[in-house]
């Protein structure tokens, strides 16, 4: 039951032009939500969630405001997110702080 479960929340089971990465290759990467950019760097979701549903929901804890998403610690992230270990949230934290250098 679990397998199925991932399989159908996985993006690999989704529309080839809902995909993140095939929607950017296909339309640029303005046409992403941030939520599907976020998704893009973090690769995975966990069990029953879906990259982008994790996203979703990361961002929505942080009210869809990047710069306070920006400010928490890996360390939060980690026990705060099921699905997100040490190296994706040093993954969200070094694309964030790019972001804010540029």
């Amino acid at each position: 039951m679990t397998n199925d479960l991932n399989k159908l929340n996985s993006i690999k089971s989704w529309s080839i032009d809902d995909r993140p990465r095939e929607k950017m290759l296909a339309k640029g990467r303005q046409s992403l939500t941030d939520s599907e950019l976020l998704a893009i760097i973090l690769g995975s979701g966990s069990v029953g969630e879906s990259a982008v549903e994790l996203s979703k929901r990361i961002l929505n804890d942080h009210r869809n405001n990047l710069n306070e998403l920006g400010k928490i610690s890996i360390k939060d992230l980690v026990r705060k997110y099921k699905g997100i270990g040490e190296a994706k949230a040093i993954n969200i934290i070094a694309a964030l702080e790019l972001g804010r250098r540029r």
